[in-house]
């Protein structure tokens, strides 16, 4: 049996996944935003996603320490490359996958 405590959380919890998500489109269905704030808003994926892999990319997962050499970051840095020449994400994925399968193989 779920008592009411748990149902509570559970119910608080989902208001306050839901309303971050909702005001906004509310807000914002009838408005338009500035151009300059809508190019801003465009980096913001970008900078996610560099915050996440960047850390990963130039350190050991076990000490913590910086290692230049690691396989991750030299594979990065070509598909990266590649990205923006081709701007192809399934060319990028299928890039990056063979450069750190020969990385993985030569490197190791």
């Amino acid at each position: 049996m779920v008592s009411t405590e748990y149902l509570a959380v559970i119910l608080g919890m989902g208001l306050v996944t839901f309303l971050p998500r909702w005001l906004p489109l509310v807000y914002l269905t009838k408005r338009s935003l500035p151009s300059w704030l809508v190019e801003w808003l465009d980096f913001i994926p970008a900078a996610i996603l560099s915050a996440i892999l960047l850390p990963a990319l130039i350190t050991d997962s076990t000490t913590r320490a910086l290692d230049p050499a690691r396989p991750e970051l030299i594979v990065a840095i070509p598909t990266f490359v590649f990205a923006i020449a081709t701007k192809s994400l399934g060319g990028t994925v299928i890039a990056g996958m063979v450069l750190f399968a020969l990385a993985e193989k030569f490197l190791s």
